[in-house]
């Protein structure tokens, strides 16, 4: 697999990874609630599943070659546009109204 793919496979599993505690009433993805799942909870999944997805990308990092060192500023940028990927799965969860 060439690096762009590699790429384009990160930024598609984020994409999927964001939005999967908004769309999932399980918590953590395996256990049944009794009832709704409380926002801190889907946040609480949103950050676990931001670590998941960048130890991810650092592994198929360094499949491809040298893994490059990041400073805070890396880490800033990802988890925003981390957020601004579960943007949909959020608007569909609290912003939507059904009928």
């Amino acid at each position: 697999m060439n690096t762009s793919a590699l790429v384009w496979t990160i930024i598609v599993l984020a994409l999927v990874a964001a939005n999967l505690p908004f769309l999932s009433n399980r918590a953590l993805l395996v256990r049944r609630l009794a009832g709704p799942k409380p926002l801190a909870l889907r946040l609480l999944e949103l950050c676990l599943l931001y670590g998941l997805v960048g130890l991810l990308a650092i592994a198929l990092e360094q499949r491809v070659g040298r893994v490059a060192s990041q400073g805070w500023e890396f880490y800033a940028v990802t988890a925003c546009l981390f957020l601004t990927l579960a943007f949909p799965g959020f608007v569909y969860r609290y912003l939507y109204r059904r009928s």
